[in-house]
């Protein structure tokens, strides 16, 4: 078996790898794997670290039976008859990638698609939620910082690493204001991790809003602490998944009194929204900071409009006249909504997926698949659809 980790094509360009050069020289030396790069200019790891690692570059990889990559790969540039692994972000039948699963299907290639790796109770195996929660939780403190003028962060994007993350919480200077934080999976661990690391202390809900603080603060919400059923009966995660229309939402009392609103949370279209622009008029609604890590477009969080960019994170939100103005604008909430965080701290987010990947996919990979792991997260094989996703028939024809 011949691996080759292949360049990112997309545009704008993403930094992030599959494997780090010390994780390639793993992959060579214990598992035994012929492994190549293709030169890429704009990877977070450089040619030269992958050549002093031991590992070869090569631009031509049609010789490789197995392709790892990270973003959606240029349908110019897939190799017929291959196997690869990269976000294909089309299981959802993204209108924007249905061309992009035609030509896998047309040139017969085998796709696995990260986000569909699971383990055997259906928890998904990798992805960059840790660090999307990361970055944006400090893209959260660096607004507020600017908001309020009492300090000043560096952009993540800017920062070498984790490290250096580190080293520029240690100037924020916070009074005691209150977060509020949504979620519990990945993104929300992420974020709340750098809450921690900034000195942020965590208080349970009936207690954030019932009480007063001397330092700052933040809670962390679950969809039971916010959604009841109409009929007030005991929350049951399963029903709720499955009748979330059915449920009405609570989250004003925990929103109104906060300074800022780091949303982490997963949210179906179909379930109630958290608040409404009108609800940001009322003379007790407090938060001036609203850092949507969930990035749904007018979905939960009202208040985002659009997506923003790592080069321009913020923008100003008007809740009198629903519409954008300046990020710290008088009266304005100041919104954080970039839709590609972990890009933001490439290298610590490269190298925790890589480590996923050797712990979980390679030896499934070398086993031929024992555990039917990667069978599972195979969109298409051979030019047809897997059984798993026969749904996109219409979408991919």
């Amino acid at each position: 078996m011949k691996v080759g980790i292949i360049k990112e094509g997309k545009t704008p360009p993403d930094k992030r790898v599959p494997f780090s050069p010390q994780q390639c020289e793993i992959l060579v030396k214990e598992f035994g794997i012929n492994l190549v790069v293709q030169p890429s200019p704009i990877r977070c790891f450089k040619d030269e670290e992958y050549q002093n690692a031991g590992i070869t570059l090569q631009e031509d990889l049609s010789d490789c039976d197995v392709l790892f990559g990270v973003k959606e790969v240029r349908k110019e540039d897939l190799i017929p008859e291959k196997k690869y692994f990269f976000f294909s972000h089309t299981i959802k039948e993204q209108p924007y990638n249905k061309s992009l699963l035609q030509t896998l299907l047309a040139k017969k290639i085998q796709m696995i698609d990260y986000e569909c790796l699971q383990h055997s109770d259906g928890q998904r195996i990798l992805g960059f939620g840790r660090h999307a929660g990361i970055v944006g939780s400090y893209n959260a403190l660096l607004a507020w910082g600017q908001r309020t003028k009492t300090f000043e962060l560096k952009p993540a994007n800017l920062c070498e690493d984790m490290m250096e993350i580190k080293l520029e919480l240690q100037k924020i200077k916070l009074a005691n204001i209150k977060i509020v934080l949504t979620g519990n999976g990945r993104v929300a661990q992420g974020a709340m991790e750098l809450l921690e690391l900034a000195g942020v202390t965590k208080v349970q809900p009936e207690e954030y809003i019932k009480g007063s603080f001397d330092t700052a603060v933040y809670t962390q919400m679950r969809c039971h602490n916010y959604y009841t059923l109409n009929n007030e009966e005991e929350f049951s995660y399963a029903h709720f998944y499955k009748n979330s229309k059915d449920y009405k939402v609570g989250f004003l009392p925990y929103l109104n009194p906060s300074d800022i609103f780091i949303s982490c949370h997963y949210w179906d279209n179909e379930s109630p929204v958290l608040f409404n622009v009108s609800d940001c008029n009322a003379p007790n609604f407090n938060t001036k900071v609203i850092a949507d890590i969930t990035c749904d477009i007018q979905g939960s969080v009202p208040t985002t409009l659009r997506s923003t960019t790592i080069s321009d994170p913020l923008f100003g939100f008007d809740p009198k006249t629903n519409s954008e103005v300046g990020s710290f604008d008088k009266g304005a909430i100041t919104v954080m909504a970039v839709d590609n965080l972990p890009c933001e701290l490439p290298k610590d987010a490269s190298m925790d997926f890589g480590e996923a990947l050797i712990k979980n996919i390679i030896p499934e990979l070398l086993n031929t698949d024992q555990n039917n792991i990667i069978n599972r997260a195979s969109i298409c094989v051979d030019g047809e659809l897997n059984s798993y996703y026969s749904y996109l028939k219409s979408y991919a024809s």
